[in-house]
């Protein structure tokens, strides 16, 4: 994916306030989580899961290549069906958190842009990079 920079007044023309449509929530597949975040969401009956490749298994097992996934922060969030996040909710034609006053930061920085393919080929499909964020969540590269 190409890297893209982008200054934060650029990105202010762009958002709009959010229309309950869910799209947000249906759209983005995995939720980077900070380390205070986990528990919570496993307790919620969130579904949390670790980003490995398969060249992360070389010379290691599951258990150890899993280990050192959360070590490094590499926790997330993973909404496994096209039914998106298992804490959205539709109530009266519109969608709602359920777990709102509690959810994820990343899902708190979150500015909603009704999630069109244009802003999506900027942003590819990482949520983290709308909090100038990489999808480690470490500061994207200023260079």
């Amino acid at each position: 994916m190409t890297a893209y920079r982008v200054d934060k007044s650029s990105l202010d023309s762009i958002f709009h306030e959010c229309r309950q449509c869910g799209a947000c929530c249906k759209k983005y597949r995995r939720i980077l989580l900070q380390p205070d975040e986990v528990e919570f969401i496993k307790k919620m009956g969130g579904h949390v899961g670790v980003d490995l490749h398969l060249s992360d298994l070389r010379g290691k097992t599951l258990a150890e290549a899993t280990a050192q996934a959360k070590a490094a922060g590499k926790i997330y969030m993973i909404h496994p069906d096209d039914q998106g996040c298992v804490f959205l909710q539709k109530r009266n034609g519109k969608y709602f958190c359920k777990i709102y006053h509690y959810r994820p930061r990343v899902c708190r920085g979150f500015k909603c842009n009704l999630v069109d393919q244009s802003f999506l080929q900027l942003m590819g499909d990482n949520s983290i990079a709308l909090l100038g964020q990489n999808q480690f969540g470490l500061p994207l590269d200023k260079n």
